[in-house]
């Protein structure tokens, strides 16, 4: 059906009167019309996100009621009697989606469990698996701009859906009707039934008990004299980071005001992204006053944490690689110290993931298992462990986009864990007179200077996403004999599952699940990762610069990051 043609359906079916304005408005602007209707949105490997508003390419309660109606499907094909949990962020008509999600679920004879309020993402994994649900939703668009939402698919085991289930799911979406194919019910009407129910305090206490057990040294943080500035950007982290940090003893928390209460808009914080300094910008103005230990911002649905710390006069903000290295370093001295390390430990990371994790996994006896970009694919890592009854072997996992996880409480990241781990480790390091700073180089000077950087190039529109199919198909059919002017020494394809030695010809099959990723390893080291992102409009590429100073990782970085760039013109 051609975009006019779905245009004058939805004018005629919708009765959202704020949807059908916007239909109303863009009548005459071509344009405007196929941006919204010349594709569905798309329900990837994690669920759904995009542009809230109106048409098949935006969310709205139709796309979103579709969605679930093919949630719903494979849910009872799966399963008898099956029961879904729900929860969502403090983004501009969550709870909305979260009620219309709710409604379609119940109309569906599956039972509900929803937050009565806004929760964050692991809560939502953690109530799936406390409460023995066989699914679940998590309403958010994560750390994107204000204008999106989505929302995030779980299977039984509280990790975001496997690629058959989402298979499947999607297969079942395809063929239904926006308008005549999805059942509905009220909400106030299974709410009184009982077959909608409100998640209790039972269940946020006992995910509160499951964070602190992860702790190692937190009868020393009442003590430290940490002193931190925490920013939950607008969004569910407010509450149960704030809680736990008072339960470990740390109470001289400063909360940015601006940024403390839910507010879709993130007026001040438009990209609300710990992995970029503007959106710590109001947390960084707190810490010029208050002269904190630490800043702590999580993202609006709190399975992100970003932090700075003091450097100097300023406050510098680390990476994600280096935050979960520090940690994993941390986690691993600490529980040897303590006699509480397991046999045969495990930590999982992403491909993409600093390989600092390698070096360190050497030194303490730890194995490293690498996965696809995903945290789902870090739980799946979890789930394998509890089926042999090895679950105590993993100890920590994340990736380099700023997830952690030190427990198998949940399978998705958690910043509320990772937030308290953090706060912990500073804690320790101010008592041994070890500033975070001081504990970074310390790391590099044990292991070498892994220098990694994130770029992301962005392709708006029909237009964009032939363009990112155009780059990808001439990196994989043409791969660069070199980058930055070191040579390609290894190219991994993970959708065709070749890993290539570039020396012999030699031909080895990677067994991973297959993703659209490629990897060019360089002499010397240094490596650069190309994926299209699962959820936006942008082809996302990881550098690892590796040289014996940070001044010569920088300069290296910024060749392989121009040589790139020059193919993406």
């Amino acid at each position: 059906m051609k975009e006019t043609e779905l245009y004058n359906l939805w004018l005629e079916n919708v009765k959202d009167p704020e949807l059908k304005a916007e239909l109303e408005s863009i009548g005459d602007d071509t344009e405007a019309v196929k941006d919204r209707f010349y594709k569905d949105l798309e329900f990837g490997t994690g669920g759904l996100r995009g542009v809230i508003g109106a048409g098949t390419n935006r969310m709205n309660i139709y796309t979103v009621k579709r969605a679930t109606q093919g949630f719903a499907d494979y849910l009872n094909q799966e399963y008898k009697n099956p029961s879904a949990a729900i929860s969502y962020d403090s983004r501009n008509k969550s709870d909305v989606f979260a009620k219309a999600v709710a409604e379609v679920l119940s109309a569906n004879g599956i039972k509900v469990h929803i937050y009565s309020e806004l929760m964050p993402t692991p809560c939502l994994s953690f109530a799936v698996r406390n409460l023995k649900c066989q699914g679940g939703i998590m309403v958010t668009a994560s750390h994107n701009p204000a204008k999106y939402n989505g929302y995030k698919v779980y299977g039984e085991d509280g990790c975001q859906i496997t690629l058959r289930g989402a298979q499947i799911i999607l297969d079942r979406i395809n063929s239904l009707d926006m308008f005549n194919d999805v059942k509905s019910a009220d909400f106030d009407e299974e709410l009184a039934k009982g077959n909608i129910n409100y998640i209790g305090q039972d269940v946020i206490e006992s995910f509160y008990q499951h964070v602190l057990a992860e702790g190692i040294n937190t009868d020393l943080c009442a003590s430290s004299g940490l002193k931190v500035v925490y920013t939950p950007l607008n969004g569910t982290g407010n509450k149960p980071v704030r809680e736990i940090l008072k339960r470990i003893g740390i109470t001289d928390v400063t909360v940015v005001k601006e940024q403390e209460n839910p507010d879709g808009n993130f007026t001040t914080c438009p990209y609300p992204n710990p992995e970029i300094r503007e959106a710590l910008e109001v947390g960084l103005r707190y810490c010029n006053e208050v002269k904190p230990d630490l800043l702590l911002a999580t993202d609006p649905d709190c399975d992100r944490v970003g932090i700075a710390v003091p450097d100097g006069d300023n406050y510098a903000l680390f990476t994600g690689n280096e935050v979960g290295a520090m940690l994993l370093e941390y986690i691993c001295t600490q529980r040897i110290k303590k006699g509480t390390m397991p046999e045969k430990p495990i930590a999982v990371k992403t491909i993409v993931t600093t390989d600092m994790v390698n070096a360190i996994g050497k030194e303490y006896g730890v194995e490293i298992i690498d996965v696809l970009t995903g945290f789902k694919f870090i739980g799946e890592q979890i789930l394998l462990l509890e089926q042999k009854g090895e679950q105590d072997r993993y100890i920590f996992g994340f990736e380099e986009s700023y997830g952690y996880l030190s427990g198998g409480y949940v399978r998705d990241k958690d910043a509320v864990n990772a937030s308290m781990l953090i706060c912990e480790m500073a804690a320790y390091y101010r008592t041994q007179g070890i500033t975070l700073i001081q504990a970074r180089e310390n790391l590099y000077k044990k292991y070498g200077m892994f220098y990694q950087t994130l770029y992301s190039f962005t392709f708006e529109g029909e237009s964009g996403m032939i363009k990112m199919d155009s780059i990808m198909t001439g990196l994989r059919d043409n791969p660069p004999a070199s980058v930055g002017g070191l040579k390609v020494v290894r190219f991994d394809d993970y959708k065709t599952s070749v890993s290539k030695d570039i020396s012999n010809g030699k031909e080895t099959e990677i067994t991973l699940p297959k993703s659209n990723v490629l990897a060019f390893f360089l002499e010397g080291g240094s490596k650069a990762i190309v994926r299209p992102s699962g959820t936006e409009p942008k082809i996302k590429i990881y550098f690892t610069a590796k040289a014996p100073t940070r001044a010569e990782a920088e300069v290296l970085e910024k060749k392989l990051h121009d040589d790139f760039a020059e193919s993406f013109k």
